[in-house]
Parts: C-alpha cells; structure tokens; sequence
C-alpha cells in the first residue's frame, strides 16, 4: 500500500486538518456549466420545451458544437504551441468573456456527454458517476460500457436536447465513430435526429460542416475521443498526447473554415485531466483501514463513491476523513447533495446511486484498486474531480 507523506507543514503528532466540505468549487449550473450549452443553443433556434438555463448565448440559424474529450481549460491553455487556432479563441472564450465553463461532476465522460445531451445536471438525468451502485441490488454499473446493462429509459428517462430540436423542425444531427451510434449512451444522452459515423477525424468535421448547411435551422454535434485516449495511456505530460491536441486543433481549424453562413461553432470539452504519479496513488484493495465497513467502491480515482454494509455509513465516513480529509473533500451523501456537487436537486431515483461517502480529490492523489480496477488503476492521467484542471473546459467561438 502506497499513501501520500502529510503536506509540508505538518509538524510531528499534529493531525492534519481536514478539508471543509464548502471550500469545493461547485459546478456553476444554470449560469455558466456544460449542462447549460445546449439549452441555450436550442433557445436560440426556437426550441420549445427545453431546460432553463442562465446562460445566454448570441443566436444562430446553424450552430455546431464540436466536443474534444479530456480537452480541459487548463490544458489547452498551457499548450499554445500544439494549438494555435484553438488559443487564439480562449479570449472570446464563453460569449466574449475569456471565461471557462464548469463541466459538473464528476468530471467524467458519461456524467458529462448526459449534462451536454440532456441539458440537465446529473442529479436529474442520473448518470452520476463513472460506476454508481444500482440502489437494491447490492452491485455496480458502469455507465461508459452500460455494464451490466440496466434499462437505458428507465435509468435517464428524460429527452435529450436533440430530440426536442428534431421535434421542432430543426435540422439535427451527431456526427462521430461508428461504434458509438447504438451504445445505451448514445441512446439516452446523445439521441435525436440522424447519426452519421465516419473513422476520421478529417471526415466529421467535413460532413459536420456539410450537414450544417443541409437546413435554415441546424443543429450539428460532433465528437473526437482519441485525446482522451492517449492522456489515459501516456499521460498528458506525453509526446503522445501533445501530438493528439495538435491533431484536434487542425480539426477544429478545418471544421471552422467550412462553416456555411449564419452559422455558430462551439468547441468544448467534457473534463481536463492531471497526472498522477505512483507515490501519489492509495491502492483501496491493500487498505484494511479504507476498506473497513465498505460494500463497495464506485466511482474512480479521483471522485470516489463509497457504499457501506447497512449502518456503518458513519464510521466509513469517519475513517475517510482521518486518512484522506487533508487532500480530498470527504463527504457524506447529504453533504454532497446539499453543497450543490450533482446539481440544485437530486431525483428521488438518483440518491442511492451517490455514495454514503464521497471522496473528490483536492490534492495530486488518487485512490487506485489495483486488483478490482486493473485497468483503470494503470492510467496515468485521471480525471473526475472537482480540482479545475479537471473541471474546467473551453466554450470557444466561431461564427460566420
């Protein structure tokens, strides 16, 4: 078992002081969060029936939002060299503010990709996690792979943004890989209008540019996941990754320089990402003291859900906030429901789904399970936390 030294300043036989629940930067939904984009987009086309949302954005007939996984804020700002185009929009950055968007939490691809599809927070579409606990069945699911498959429609029975755009006489389409088009994901979070798979980056963001045309009203989206990819792998300190932003930039410019008039391009992301490194890694399945009184562990590295044996959600909760409290926010599920972390409410349906404890990484650590989680475990860039190189993500600009 690998555990973090207790940060600089800790003098000997002091306990750490744990981390104040409210000191967590909560995703600003309804004002300037990922949930928030497509509302204001469909608005603007006329849409009826869609989300409230504050965040306003300047119409357009045709509006395309490319969507970069594992592209964060800070990220891209450090790396101007690999992306020139893409920083040359971080000053126009949401609406002319040079601001970021907040990506919800977790900080994940599935809670994320339901926030963008829905335009609703993951306390109402219910994908609140990389694995949550189905509640009653004493068992795990992951919502990137749907595994074990649950009904999608029982599980997010809201419609997406994109069925009520297509229901309006929009002109509505997803533009991504072909093994996407028929996974439960795609079905409850990115459905409505027609999907079109094409292999190469080159290729989605030529038909998305095309299909942007093919109305007076259009909604297009379009997705490139291979960044992600080679941050998980190699790390985002990684000649791998560097190559792959560079790949994406090109793209974006592409995408950006075929744009039909009236038209609004929105670049985004669902998460930024950070190394971690393997001093810096708890592994859970060798932790007797973290894995006392605990069912199960969802979640991931960075944003853990932890689910105790019926009445010892308490000392779970207790003995998280002894190890973990000066570098994660440790929470109960109250307090994470009430500080706002799945958004201004939570569905009935989706409470049990959270875990008795919640445990989000503030500092450079993660708490890995080598054994249960072998794969994931072995990733060198994480993500899922509240920490702003997670959380926040571009809303670039172009319009014609």
């Amino acid at each position: 078992m690998t555990r973090p030294s207790a940060p600089a300043g800790h003098g000997y036989g002091q306990d750490p002081e744990p981390l104040e629940i409210r000191t967590a930067p909560a995703p600003r939904y309804g004002a300037a969060a990922l949930a928030d984009l497509l509302p204001s987009v469909a608005a603007g086309l006329g849409v009826p029936g869609v989300p409230d949302t504050g965040l306003v954005l300047e119409p357009a007939d045709r509006v395309c939002v490319f969507l970069v996984d594992g592209m964060g804020w800070e990220l891209l700002r450090a790396h101007p060299d690999e992306a020139p185009f893409l920083t040359s929009l971080l000053a126009g950055s949401l609406g002319g503010t040079g601001q970021p968007l907040t990506a919800g939490f977790p900080s994940t691809t599935a809670t994320s990709l339901a926030s963008v599809g829905t335009g609703l927070p993951p306390g109402a579409h219910g994908l609140a996690g990389y694995t949550v606990a189905v509640p009653g069945e004493g068992r795990l699911m992951n919502q990137l792979r749907w595994q074990p498959y649950t009904d999608p429609y029982a599980w997010q029975p809201y419609p997406t943004v994109f069925q009520l755009a297509d229901a309006a006489g929009v002109a509505t389409c997803q533009v991504s890989a072909p093994a996407f088009e028929h996974t439960p994901l795609t079905k409850i979070a990115l459905s409505g209008g027609t999907f079109f798979g094409r292999l190469s980056g080159e290729e989605r963001m030529d038909l998305a540019a095309e299909r942007l045309g093919a109305g007076d009203r259009a909604l297009v989206y379009t997705y490139y996941s291979e960044l992600d990819g080679m941050g998980h792998r190699y790390g985002v300190d990684s000649d791998a990754w560097r190559g792959q932003l560079m790949r994406v930039d090109r793209f974006a410019e592409r995408l950006a320089e075929q744009l039909p008039p009236r038209s609004a391009l929105y670049v985004t992301a669902d998460h930024g990402m950070i190394d971690v490194a393997p001093e810096d890694r708890i592994d859970f399945d060798d932790d007797w003291e973290l894995g006392a009184g605990v069912a199960l562990l969802g979640g991931e590295a960075r944003a853990r859900h932890v689910y105790a044996v019926p009445g010892a959600a308490a000392d779970v909760h207790a003995v998280w906030s002894e190890v973990l409290g000066d570098r994660m926010w440790v929470a109960t599920r109250q307090q994470a429901v009430d500080a706002g972390w799945f958004g201004p409410r939570v569905d009935e349906r989706v409470l049990g789904r959270i875990g008795d404890v919640v445990a989000v990484a503030h500092d450079d650590v993660a708490v890995i399970a080598s054994r249960s989680e072998p794969g994931e475990s072995a990733m060198v860039g994480l993500h899922g936390s509240l920490a702003p190189v997670e959380q926040l993500v571009p809303l670039l600009e172009v319009r014609t």
